[in-house]
Order: C-alpha cells, then structure tokens, then sequence
C-alpha cells in the first residue's frame, strides 16, 4: 500500500534523500503551527499563509519557484481551456486566482469585462493588481475581489460560462470543497462548467501541515454528486508536465429543465 507524505516512515524516508530540506521544513512546520494557534478556521489560516508568503514573492506564494515556472504553468492552463472550449465572449470566475499567473492570459483574452478573480488573500491581490498594470491589462476591466469563504453570495444567478480553480482544493480541507460544490452550480449557467485541479492520492487520504490535501478522485466525484454536479476525471491533463490532477464538473439537468 502507497505510504502517505504524512507518515513517519515516509517523512523519514524523505529526509534521508533530500537533507538540504530538511531546514526549510522545520521552518515551515514552526510558521504553520504558529498561524495554525492564532487562528479561528482553516480560511483564516491559510490566508495567513499567503500573507507570509507573498510578503517573500507573490509568485513563490502562488506556488511558482521561478518566473519562468510561473509564465509556463499560467501558459499551461490557459491553453488547455481554450482547448477544451474556452470562448473569448465568456463570462469565465477563477477561484483562487492569485496574482494572475493565468488570470492575465485569460483577461487578455476575454471580451471586455468578463473576468472575475476571487481570492481569500487581499496580500495576493494587490500583487495581482501589479500584474495587470505591468502587462497593460486595464482597459479589459478585470474584477478582482476578496472573499472569505466559497459561497459565491454576491455573484448572480447562472452568470458564469467557465469556472476554473487551480491549486486551490489542494490546499482546501473536505468542507470547503463541499462549501464550493454547495454553491457553485447557482453561479454557472446551463452548459456551463467548473474545471478543478488537485492532488490525487490512490492510498490514504491525506494531509501535511493543514497546507497539502491529498484526495482520491471517487472522493470528489461523490461530493460532487452529492450536491448536483457531474464530475469526469480529465485523463488528458496528466500527459502535461504538472504534478495535479484534474476534473471538470458540470450542472446535472433536472427533468425539468429543457
């Protein structure tokens, strides 16, 4: 059976082939359980992490080690949902949006108005307001909003064509990805879907230092199920050189509707 990353034995193993991390994890494992004390839920904690993070380099907070990384991972994805269906005259919500690794190519893109970034971390979005005036992204009229949880209250009905999340449920405890599954098919409109990545264990279902969740892909495609949404694995994405995985979600048809 597949070790888990937060198991003894496996942390032990990891530190024996890599010792030159092995400060850098002690640092982290001191930072994360100081956070972890001064705050109330898993939100709250990790938009601290971000804040410490992004104090460093927006672009390490995001998880992007060198800007070349960060051009290829916003290329990556921006390519693969114009690929799968992507449309300049969409209105596209990208959760999680940071400071627009991929967000800009899709502002860049879309017509005029019809991006919307969310993210829990105000430090995050001021980046990201850096990256639309560094790259000449004003006159597109982006939305970048903060938000505390994933609820979506102040978004309209059926307003969204694409919504997209990368490295967010990665980060994300189960009840925040029920959170997000429980409102996101009100903001999508018929047709429409919701493109996710995340880190798929096919052992134990995992978690390190309440930063790292590790899901088996049944798990989020029976909590999608059990909210209304039509989860498929996308099996084409794991050809490309990134260490997620991803599904796409869409709005289940009622006999009601046409």
């Amino acid at each position: 059976m597949p070790r888990t990353r937060s198991s003894l034995v496996h942390q032990a193993g990891y530190a024996l082939r890599h010792p030159h991390k092995i400060v850098p994890h002690l640092r982290r494992l001191t930072r994360d359980t100081w956070l972890r004390l001064r705050t109330r839920d898993h939100v709250a904690y990790y938009r601290a992490v971000m804040k410490s993070d992004a104090a460093r380099s927006p672009e390490g907070a995001v998880g992007s080690h060198s800007h070349k990384r960060w051009l290829a991972l916003g290329r990556m994805q921006f390519d693969y949902l114009r690929e799968h269906g992507l449309k300049p005259e969409f209105r596209m919500l990208e959760i999680g949006c940071g400071n627009l690794r991929a967000g800009r190519l899709f502002i860049d893109y879309l017509d005029h108005g019809n991006y919307y970034g969310i993210d829990i971390s105000p430090d995050i979005l001021i980046a990201a307001q850096d990256t639309i005036v560094e790259h000449g992204l004003h006159d597109k009229l982006p939305h970048l909003t903060p938000v505390r949880d994933l609820r979506f209250a102040f978004l309209p009905d059926a307003h969204f064509d694409v919504v997209h999340a990368h490295s967010v449920f990665s980060h994300s405890p189960p009840e925040v990805i029920e959170e997000c599954f429980a409102h996101v098919g009100r903001v999508m409109r018929a047709g429409g879907w919701f493109d996710f990545t995340f880190d798929r264990t096919v052992g134990k279902e995992h978690q390190v230092l309440r930063e790292d969740f590790y899901y088996r892909t049944e798990t989020l495609v029976a909590m999608a199920d059990r909210h209304g949404l039509d989860a498929v694995f996308m099996d084409d994405w794991e050809r490309l050189p990134h260490k997620q995985s991803k599904i796409r979600v869409t709005r289940r048809m009622s006999a009601s509707q046409p």
